[in-house]
């Protein structure tokens, strides 16, 4: 840990991240004065600003839920699996192969999803009794996007593990139905509470009693959104692995890790059954096996938890944001995010457009948000946290697809 202020609010904040940018640090002094917030606040080391809770946040509620300390991408989460493949083996070419045939059979980007319908039997159960926010279109949708990346920072990566195997990556969540599901409950929450009198010190961290109506409600549909988003993983880890199985030819795959980052769940800490809230955050209890991501060009750890009570047993869930999405188009330059990318199979930067385009001269418009220039070093935020996880695998990212 790097630091606990007592003098923000009602609890204490406790970081593991040494330097938080200001609107962050006051996002945590809002939830530090929270009614239904328990304890402390904890922030990782990959904290930064968010909508309402900072991202890389932890938060325990005593018989509260807090739909924007979840996030609007609910069950975004990470896919990793271990190959038999000796990394020193591979070669460019195989690599190239293995993420063109991905690209073939994994929509990416925001707006892309499949042409016609998947098949889930979870979907289909719940035809009759939508989550909130769901309308004809949006569960129409649901069924396309099964199966997809997404955009952003959601990635597909083939990387070199330092135990000598070449190891699949997969970053992806809920897709538009749990942004669906978040803003639908969040409004909700702001109305009720805003009939209920309640005292808040930003409209952003408004919740529902966990025993209330609403509050069952919501968790049921954060619930789902987190089964779909962990199948969606499940079924872009399938397409990975039979690609990777039809160039690599005899490769066997000897462990698979599915988890999430942007949840709530019952658990006991303190002595107390208390409404964990991880909001870029992963679950880190002893023994557990965890995954932290780094940029497109940097590496990746597998991780095992220790446990830490301090942090809710959570530890980060990537490198984390130095710089806004915005700020990266218009301030790094395609040189230098070149330069981070050399030796890493990937398809160039895109071309900018709209409000990342604003501010550069119009023969230097690329969309850079997503390049490694744009994220904390994955080096300083790991050795942060070394009393939350311990470290098992480090991966280097040797291709990459981004949504």
């Amino acid at each position: 840990m790097k630091w606990v202020k007592d003098d923000l609010g009602k609890l204490p904040v406790k970081s593991w991240c040494e330097r938080i940018e200001t609107e962050a640090l006051r996002q945590a002094a809002n939830l530090a004065n929270h009614p239904a917030v328990f304890r402390h606040v904890a922030l990782m080391p990959d904290c930064h600003v968010g909508y309402g809770m900072p991202i890389g946040g932890v938060i325990a509620c005593d018989n509260a839920v807090i739909p924007n300390a979840v996030g609007v991408d609910i069950g975004c989460g990470m896919g990793a699996i271990r190959t038999d493949f000796p990394a020193d083996a591979i070669t460019s070419d195989q690599i190239r192969t293995i993420l063109n045939s991905v690209k073939r059979t994994v929509p990416v980007g925001e707006g892309h999803a499949h042409g016609n319908r998947q098949k889930w039997a979870e979907l289909d159960a719940r035809d009759h009794d939508r989550p909130g926010g769901m309308d004809a279109n949006g569960w129409n949708l649901a069924y396309c996007n099964l199966g997809t990346l997404g955009g952003g920072n959601h990635f597909i990566e083939v990387q070199n593990g330092d135990d000598g195997l070449v190891w699949l990556m997969i970053h992806s969540g809920s897709r538009n139905l749990g942004y669906r599901i978040a803003e639908y409950h969040h409004k909700l929450a702001v109305s009720l509470n805003e009939k209920w009198k309640v005292t808040l010190p930003d409209k952003q961290l408004a919740f529902f009693p966990a025993d209330s109506v609403e509050g069952q409600a919501y968790l049921r549909d954060m619930n789902f959104a987190l089964e779909y988003a962990r199948e969606n993983r499940r079924r872009i880890m399938e397409a990975f692995k039979r690609e990777a199985a039809y160039t690599l030819k005899d490769v066997q795959f000897t462990q698979e890790v599915n988890i999430h980052h942007n949840y709530a769940g019952m658990e006991n800490h303190f002595g107390r059954d208390v409404w964990v809230h991880r909001k870029g955050a992963t679950s880190a209890k002893p023994g557990e096996t965890g995954i932290i991501p780094g940029s497109m060009g940097t590496p990746s750890y597998i991780v095992v938890g220790l446990g830490n009570p301090e942090s809710f047993m959570s530890c980060s869930h990537g490198a984390g944001r130095v710089m806004g999405r915005q700020e990266a188009c218009r301030s790094l330059s395609k040189d230098d995010c070149d330069k981070a990318m050399q030796g890493i199979i990937f398809d160039g930067w895109k071309r900018a457009h709209g409000k990342f385009g604003r501010g550069k001269p119009k023969g230097d418009l690329f969309d850079l948000e997503e390049a490694p220039l744009a994220y904390k070093n994955i080096e300083d935020v790991i050795a942060a946290e070394l009393d939350l996880v311990k470290t098992v695998v480090k991966l280097r990212p040797l291709g990459v697809i981004k949504g």
